[in-house]
């Protein structure tokens, strides 16, 4: 069995050793999730300043299997990173199902949402996870991939409210990745570990780079098209999406050694 076969083999199985008790919400209210009344809400950032339909770049075709293989009800969004706001904006009018303008404690508790994203959109997708912490909206997953946060963003701590958390990075160049995350609250988020992946030992070619991306940041740029990173990536939100009948409430009783995965 490859490493990453076991990766994903003990994944599957902290999620279904997962209690079923509640979450608490940034307010200090209780937020049972029901998953099975709510359709995924899965939400990708681009990094740097690429466009949000830009073909070449990880979480744009990540994005565009999701949509050919998942549910048709399952909502799948790609943003720049600075349009955070819009981001979650969307999020809220995809929960509000009353349509009323307000999140009652059952719509917040329905959500079923995997937020993903490299370089500033992987800063970006740990902003939203903040922003939904402070309404009370769970996150099921947030997956980081060579991230690289704003002067005022804090990418390195997972908030309560997000139930597992991954992060890959490569550590050359003038701009590479966060080395290693970790979770606000032990009890409540799963860190699954921190991976790297080193394009010194072993280059992958990317299209639609830039002479400046090629030139100044060539490994940074690397991690945005890697098919094998984000192969991982894809199979990440898959193996949430297929297990996610569970509630996903993280248990620091049970943390499990991943093993480090190679290219």
């Amino acid at each position: 069995m490859s490493r990453f076969a076991r990766f994903r083999a003990l994944l599957a199985a902290l999620l279904l050793l997962e209690t079923t008790a509640p979450s608490r919400a940034a307010d200090g209210g209780g937020i049972t999730t029901n998953p099975d009344s709510s359709p995924y809400i899965l939400v990708g950032f681009v990094g740097g300043f690429v466009r949000h339909d830009n073909p070449y770049h990880g979480p744009v075709i990540v994005a565009r299997h999701l949509r050919q293989k998942s549910p048709k009800d399952t909502h799948v969004q790609v943003f720049e990173n600075r349009h955070r706001r819009k981001a979650y904006k969307t999020i809220v009018q995809l929960l509000d199902r009353n349509n009323d303008g307000n999140l009652s404690t059952a719509e917040k508790g329905q959500a079923r949402i995997i937020l993903f994203g490299q370089s500033w959109g992987a800063s970006a997708a740990v902003a939203l996870a903040n922003d939904l912490n402070r309404i009370g909206v769970p996150v099921l997953l947030t997956v980081q991939v060579d991230s690289v946060a704003k002067p005022w963003q804090h990418d390195d701590v997972i908030p309560e409210n997000v139930a597992v958390a991954v992060n890959f990075y490569q550590p050359h160049g003038i701009v590479h990745g966060r080395p290693a995350i970790r979770a606000a609250d032990d009890a409540k988020t799963q860190i699954l570990g921190n991976y790297q992946f080193d394009y010194k030992q072993t280059p992958v070619q990317c299209e639609g780079l830039s002479w400046f991306d090629r030139t100044i940041m060539p490994d940074h740029m690397q991690s945005e098209c890697d098919p094998n990173l984000w192969g991982q990536v894809e199979s990440l939100v898959r193996e949430h999406m297929e297990l996610g009948s569970i509630d996903t409430v993280a248990n620091p009783e049970q943390h499990a050694e991943i093993p480090h995965l190679e290219r």
